[in-house]
C-alpha cells in the first residue's frame, strides 16, 4: 500500500532557509577563498620578481671596480642565505668566468630545497611546476660588469611562513563557515516557528468554529425534534458556547496579518450569522403564529357553537390564510432569487414607462394623504425581467406611500456609468441611523411597533434588493429619521426628513421603433 509522505510547514520551511542559506555561505565561502588565493598568488609573484631584483642589487653592490671583480666571500654568504629561501644563485663575472654557483657549493642542500618546495606545492597546493631560470645583468656604471643566474621553482612557490598563513586562513573561513551555517541553521529554525505558528492557531482556530457551529447546529436540530415532542432538551458544554474564537492579529507580516484577520472576521461572520438565524427563526415564527393564531381561535369557536360558521368568519379565515400564501410564497421567491434557482425572463423594455405605470397604480393613495407624486424620468432602454423589476418599483413606492405622511414623493431616472440611476425619495418619517445598514435584510423591522401595526413582513426589501442583486444592479439607502433631525433641528422633526433609494441597473440595447 503506498503511503504519502508529508512534512509539516515548520521542517519544511526550516529546512528550505538552512540549505539556501548553508549553500550561499558556501558559494561566499569558495569565492572569498579564490579571491585570496587569487590575490595572494599575485602578490607571491611580485614579491618573487622583487626579491631576484634584491639579489641583483645586493651581489652588485659586492664588485669591486679596483680589480674588477666581486667579493667572493660575500657573494657565497649572500648565496647561501637565499638558497634557504628557495632561490639558487649562479653569479659570473664580465669574462663569463664563474664567481659562485650554489649548486656546485652546495649540491645536495639545494637539491633539498627544490624537493622541499615541490612536495610542498605539489602536495598542499596542487601545482605541478618546474624550474625556472632567470638571468640578469650586473650593471656597474652604466656597464655591465657580471651576471647573475637565479632558478626558482615556478611559475611560484609559497615558503612555509606563506604556506602557514593559508592555511591559517582556510581554517579561519571554514570555522567562519560552520559558525554562520549553523547561525543560519538557528535563524531558519526560528523564522520557521514565527511563520508557521500564526498558520498553525490559524488553523486550529477554523477547526475549533468548525466544530463549535457543527455541534450548535446538531443540537439546534436535536431542539427542535424534542420540541416536537413536548420535551425541553438540556443543552450545555459546547453547544452553549459562543462563536468568540479570536487569534492574535497584529502581526507585521501583511500576509499573516491578513490571515489572522480572516479568521476572526469569518468568526464574526458565524457568530453574527447565528444570530440573524436565531431572529429570522424568531421572525418566521411570529409572522406564521399570528394568522395561524387566528385560525385557531376562530376555528375552535365555530367547533365549539360560540358562534356560527357563516360568511364573515369563514373570510376572516380565509384572509389569514391568504396572509400566509404570501408569506410563503414570498419567502420561496426571496431563497430563488438569493439561491440563482429563479430564471429571470428579460427582454427589452423602457424602464421609464415601466415606472410610470408603476407610479400611476399609487397616485390615488398618495393623493388621498396629501401627498405630491413627482416623476422626472427619460427614455431608458434595458434588459431585463419586466414583472421583477415592476415588483422592485411597487416595493419601493408602497413603503414611500405608507411612511410618508405629508410631502411628496419623487422619483427620477438619469444616465449613470454604464447604466441608469433610478432615486426613489419621499418626506416620510426616515429611518434611523443604525438601521439603515441592516435595512435590507429578511424580516428587519426598523420600526417593529409601526411596521406590525401596518402588516408587513419585513422582507419586501430583502426581495427588492435581490431582484437587483439578479439584474446585476445594486440598491442603497439614505435616510435619516424624525427622531435625529428633530433633535438637530428643533423643529418637530419635519425637516430634512425622509429616505432615498438608489437604484443602479445595467443598460440595455437601444430601443428600436416598431
Amino acid at each position: 500500500m503506498k503511503r504519502n509522505f508529508t512534512i509539516s510547514l515548520q521542517n519544511r520551511l526550516a529546512i528550505s532557509c538552512t540549505l539556501f542559506t548553508g549553500a550561499a555561505i558556501g558559494i561566499l565561502t569558495l569565492a572569498i577563498n579564490l579571491f585570496t588565493a587569487t590575490t595572494f598568488n599575485t602578490l607571491i609573484k611580485r614579491n618573487i620578481i622583487e626579491k631576484n631584483r634584491e639579489i641583483v642589487r645586493s651581489i652588485g653592490e659586492l664588485y669591486d671596480p679596483v680589480n674588477l671583480s666581486f667579493d667572493s666571500i660575500a657573494v657565497e654568504a649572500i648565496g647561501m642565505y637565499f638558497v634557504h629561501e628557495g632561490y639558487i644563485v649562479t653569479v659570473k663575472d664580465e669574462w663569463g668566468g664563474p664567481v659562485w654557483d650554489a649548486r656546485s657549493c652546495d649540491m645536495e642542500q639545494c637539491a633539498q630545497v627544490i624537493n622541499d618546495i615541490s612536495s610542498r606545492m605539489e602536495r598542499d597546493f596542487g601545482l605541478n611546476g618546474a624550474i625556472q631560470n632567470q638571468q640578469y645583468p650586473v650593471q656597474y656604471n652604466s656597464r655591465t660588469v657580471g651576471t647573475v643566474n637565479v632558478e626558482t621553482y615556478g611559475p611560484f612557490f609559497y615558503s612555509e611562513t606563506e604556506t602557514q598563513f593559508l592555511a591559517s586562513i582556510n581554517r579561519l573561513l571554514l570555522i567562519a563557515g560552520l559558525i554562520l551555517a549553523l547561525l543560519s541553521a538557528g535563524v531558519s529554525l526560528l523564522l520557521s516557528r514565527s511563520i508557521a505558528r500564526p498558520i498553525l492557531k490559524a488553523g486550529e482556530a477554523a477547526r475549533r468554529i468548525a466544530h463549535i457551529h457543527k455541534m450548535r447546529t446538531a443540537h439546534v436540530w436535536a431542539a427542535h425534534v424534542w420540541a416536537a415532542h413536548g420535551a425541553q432538551p438540556e443543552l450545555g458544554g459546547e453547544s452553549t458556547e459562543e462563536l468568540r474564537v479570536r487569534i492574535h492579529d497584529h502581526y507585521r507580516t501583511r500576509e499573516l496579518r491578513e490571515l489572522s484577520r480572516s479568521i476572526n472576521e469569518l468568526a464574526l461572520e458565524l457568530e453574527e450569522g447565528e444570530r440573524r438565524q436565531k431572529q429570522l427563526s424568531s421572525d418566521i415564527a411570529h409572522e406564521l403564529r399570528t394568522p395561524l393564531t387566528c385560525l385557531q381561535g376562530s376555528i375552535e369557536a365555530m367547533i365549539d357553537g360560540v358562534y356560527q360558521p357563516g360568511r364573515e368568519h369563514l373570510e376572516s379565515c380565509h384572509e389569514e390564510i391568504i396572509r400566509l400564501i404570501h408569506l410563503v410564497e414570498d419567502l420561496h421567491t426571496l431563497t430563488g432569487l438569493e439561491w440563482e434557482t429563479v430564471k429571470l425572463h428579460k427582454t427589452n423594455f423602457d424602464l421609464a414607462r415601466l415606472i410610470q405605470t408603476t407610479a400611476e397604480q399609487f397616485r390615488a393613495a398618495a393623493s388621498e394623504k396629501g401627498i405630491e407624486l413627482r416623476l422626472n424620468l427619460v427614455e431608458s432602454p434595458v434588459n431585463a425581467d419586466y414583472e421583477r423589476l415592476k415588483q422592485v418599483f411597487v416595493n419601493l413606492l408602497s413603503n414611500a406611500v405608507t411612511y410618508t405622511e405629508r410631502g411628496s414623493i419623487s422619483i427620477a431616472v438619469r444616465k449613470g456609468s454604464g447604466g441608469w440611476d433610478i432615486t426613489v425619495s419621499d418626506t416620510g418619517a426616515g429611518i434611523a441611523e443604525d438601521d439603515v445598514p441592516h435595512i435590507f435584510e429578511r424580516f428587519y423591522r426598523a420600526d417593529k411597533s409601526r411596521n406590525r401595526s401596518t402588516g408587513g413582513a419585513g422582507i419586501g426589501l430583502a426581495i427588492t434588493a435581490a431582484i437587483v442583486a439578479a439584474h446585476g444592479g445594486t440598491i442603497s439607502v439614505e435616510s435619516s429619521s424624525v427622531e435625529n433631525n428633530s433633535a438637530k433641528n428643533g423643529d418637530g422633526g419635519h425637516s430634512n426628513t425622509g429616505s432615498t433609494f438608489r437604484v443602479h441597473l445595467a443598460s440595455g440595447p437601444p430601443q428600436t421603433s416598431p
